[in-house]
């Protein structure tokens, strides 16, 4: 690397939330419930799943992955912010800007593919289920979760290797409460063109391809329920496929409405507001959604508590 490509920045001043200081106490406490909440939440699905064997399903297998990516996901920006939020300390090293900004791409896209995998296995279920154990067999959930790792790794490494070759000497201020890829390539005085094609492509291929094979695999499954409209039916496709519609609208929404619909408002607060969404909302809702719409699951919990009481005493 030559040098004049190097960043004469050794931190970076996080801002923050946009809110006044006499309510930092308040966002502080309801962003660390809603941390410890999404932490808690997810890894008692884990365990779940886990200790039960009748959730050592496909299904359960993703939903297993997918509640360790959103404990990974929450865990790479919320501490940070609750730290300077309580300290007021919002300084960052360039190098732990850096590495935010791979995980943060890198369990975003972890989370896409998997939501996409989940809806590729609601679609056999439903379409399929004569030949549902034939085709989610263990090898192949186990290659789709590798292939979702092994992608998500490579575009993060892509944009944070393109990311390392630009200078950054100017403003090292950023207006948000994590090293977003926007933002530090509005921060840089060098050439950003080939970021920007990168995040572009990459971005959309990533983010609009699984959510286009979502899209296929419900509207396969849709067609199926019509041709067999009767009640039993239809509950038994909205149970089973209910919990995994209303997670992919929580991630998509969010992201969509970043990204694809203008602001009224500050552009800024509004990329916050969305981040704060599907960083630390969505994490947090995905435990309830798949706990309180999903019976297996509330049967494995039930019993876990018996289980539990029981030990106890």
């Amino acid at each position: 690397m030559r040098p004049e490509n190097q960043s004469s920045v050794s931190e970076f001043i996080l801002l923050g939330l946009p809110i006044q200081p006499e309510q930092q106490g308040i966002f502080f406490t309801l962003f660390l419930a809603m941390y410890l909440t999404t932490v808690l939440g997810n890894l008692l699905i884990i365990l779940l799943i886990r200790l039960d064997s009748r959730l050592h399903t496909p299904m359960y297998f993703f939903l297993s992955h997918l509640a360790f990516t959103d404990v990974s996901f929450s865990s790479v920006t919320v501490p940070k912010m609750l730290i300077d939020m309580h300290t007021n300390l919002k300084s960052i090293p360039f190098v732990g800007c850096i590495s935010q900004m791979f995980l943060f791409i890198f369990f975003t896209d972890l989370d896409s593919f998997l939501i996409a995998s989940m809806a590729y296995d609601r679609y056999v279920a439903i379409c399929h289920p004569l030949h549902y154990t034939i085709i989610m067999k263990e090898e192949l959930c186990a290659l789709l979760v590798a292939i979702s790792w092994i992608l998500s790794c490579a575009n993060s490494l892509s944009h944070t290797l393109l990311l390392t070759r630009l200078s950054f000497c100017a403003d090292s201020t950023i207006p948000h409460f994590f090293c977003d890829p926007d933002v530090l390539l509005k921060l840089s005085c060098s050439d950003i063109f080939l970021n920007k094609l990168v995040m572009f492509t990459v971005g959309v291929v990533v983010i609009t391809l699984p959510f286009m094979c979502i899209l296929v695999s419900y509207g396969y499954i849709g067609t199926t329920i019509l041709r067999v409209p009767s009640a039993k039916g239809i509950r038994k496709a909205l149970s089973t496929c209910g919990s995994h519609l209303s997670v992919v609208s929580l991630y998509y929404g969010a992201i969509f409405g970043q990204y694809l619909f203008p602001a009224r408002s500050n552009s800024v607060d509004k990329d916050i507001i969305a981040a704060i969404m599907y960083t630390v909302v969505t994490p947090m809702l995905n435990p309830f959604i798949y706990s309180l719409r999903n019976r297996d699951m509330k049967e494995a919990l039930g019993k876990l508590f018996r289980r539990t009481v029981a030990f106890s005493k």
